[in-house]
């Protein structure tokens, strides 16, 4: 399996597209709480059981998140599994996108 993966400057661009990929945050809900970049939010040790939640976007453009890109990485690989068309990595997670997008955002 070869996950796709892309930077956070290419998502930064996408999501100021006229159609914006659907972000998806694997990370835990604690994590969410201290830093999101607005994501729906599934924990990877949820995922399998709660992918039908996001079923009607197997057919879009999907990127997966987590803090540094090893969760999300195991993400891609379950939601691939399950049909998923057009999955991707967020390559350095929510990390890359404080230090170079937007660093307001705190670091942890």
């Amino acid at each position: 399996m070869n996950i796709k993966e892309i930077d956070v400057e290419t998502l930064d661009q996408k999501l100021k597209s006229v159609q914006p990929p659907f972000v998806l945050d694997v990370r835990e809900q604690h994590e969410y709480d201290f830093v999101n970049i607005g994501a729906k939010l599934i924990p990877l040790g949820q995922l399998a059981d709660r992918v039908n939640e996001i079923a009607d976007m197997k057919d879009k453009e999907v990127i997966i998140h987590c803090r540094s890109g090893v969760r999300s990485l195991e993400a891609c690989k379950i939601l691939e599994s399950a049909g998923f068309k057009d999955v991707a990595n967020l390559s350095g997670g929510i990390l890359d996108w404080a230090r170079k997008i937007d660093t307001d955002l705190p670091l942890y």
